[in-house]
């Protein structure tokens, strides 16, 4: 053999190795040319659930606590605006609370005043009118009696209802005092779910309106990939049927999920969904969810905009390829 030609044997055998190498690892990884009948495939994204975290009142941003990509638990505090102004008002509210206090005592004794004026009243009523039966004093002196009698009557009545303007008014500071407080509350920012922070847009000393955003949230437990199925299949689909995610970024590995979302209407195919057939021309949505339990343990690897594929199985009793049995990256250590 000539010496060019042996060089070119050993080159085409390595080559052929090689070649081999990589149809087997072609062939084990998860691939759509191996689905059977009974699952389907879509292309999607996955989509995390945003949760923006907005001021109700205007003022001034007195701290952010987080920065982007920290990791926070619900009800964490984010972010406040600065109390001052609220502070002096929830001052002024408490102070009203207390004059309201003072003028129930206030009206109170002088009922306690009233009502002893209306005894001694009564009670010298009646000696007037025992007198008067006895002919020692005038029918007069038993008009007078009364007539006072009458008044002392009247003035408990008075007395009586300016306790109840004076609970009133405690109601009132009260309420008032209730409402600085809710606005108090409403001035510390803090998160409405576990997550992510996504965005932080405000930093620091900066005055923003009402409603403004001040940080974006991704919501770590709503995870899920949005997938577009034809008409010929979509009637094979069941709500809360078994499903698999496989990321073009992780194709080695098969993420269990489950249908959780059906739209009940069709519409023409988006631009971005790639079909076998372009003669499919009407499509549903249907939202492929990542249950909660794995999240819970990859919430870290989460990553919203991640490209994949889900397959769905056509039918309740269809069997899964043994290359679709779920696979998740061991994070035990």
């Amino acid at each position: 053999m000539r010496p060019g030609l042996g060089k070119f044997a050993i080159a085409l055998a390595v080559a052929g190795a090689a070649a081999a190498g990589g149809f087997a690892w072609y062939q084990a990884r998860p691939t759509a040319r191996s689905l059977p009948d009974t699952v389907t495939v879509a292309n999607g994204r996955i989509e995390v659930e945003r949760v923006d975290v907005a001021t109700k009142l205007p003022g001034r941003i007195a701290v952010v606590d987080v920065r982007e990509g920290d990791r926070v638990e619900a009800g964490q505090v984010l972010a406040r605006v600065d109390e001052t102004e609220m502070r002096a008002q929830l001052a002024a509210a408490k102070a009203f609370v207390q004059r309201a206090q003072q003028g129930i005592a206030k009206a109170e004794a002088e009922t306690a005043s009233r009502e002893a004026d209306l005894v001694l009243a009564e009670v010298e009523l009646k000696r007037a009118a025992d007198l008067r039966d006895r002919a020692v004093t005038s029918q007069a002196d038993a008009d007078r009696r009364l007539a006072q009698r009458n008044v002392a009557a009247a003035a408990v009545q008075a007395a009586k209802a300016a306790v109840g303007d004076a609970r009133a008014a405690l109601a009132v500071a009260e309420a008032q005092a209730a409402q600085v407080e809710a606005t108090l509350a409403d001035m510390v920012l803090k998160a409405p779910v576990a997550g992510r922070v996504e965005y932080r847009m405000v930093q620091p000393g900066e005055v923003v309106g009402a409603g403004a955003r001040v940080l974006t949230l991704l919501d770590l437990g709503d995870v899920y990939m949005t997938v577009f199925l034809p008409t010929r299949s979509i009637g094979r689909v069941r709500l809360g049927a078994e499903a698999r995610i496989v990321l073009d970024a992780a194709p080695d590995y098969v993420v269990p999920a489950r249908i959780s979302f059906v739209a009940a209407e069709a519409q023409f195919t988006p631009k971005s969904v790639e079909t076998a057939d372009e003669r499919e021309k009407l499509m549903y949505r249907v939202k492929v969810q990542v249950p909660t339990d794995v999240l819970g343990r990859y919430r870290d690897y989460v990553k919203a905009g991640l490209t994949g594929n889900a397959y769905v199985r056509l039918g309740e009793d269809a069997p899964w390829p043994d290359w679709l049995a779920p696979r998740l990256p061991d994070v035990s250590r």
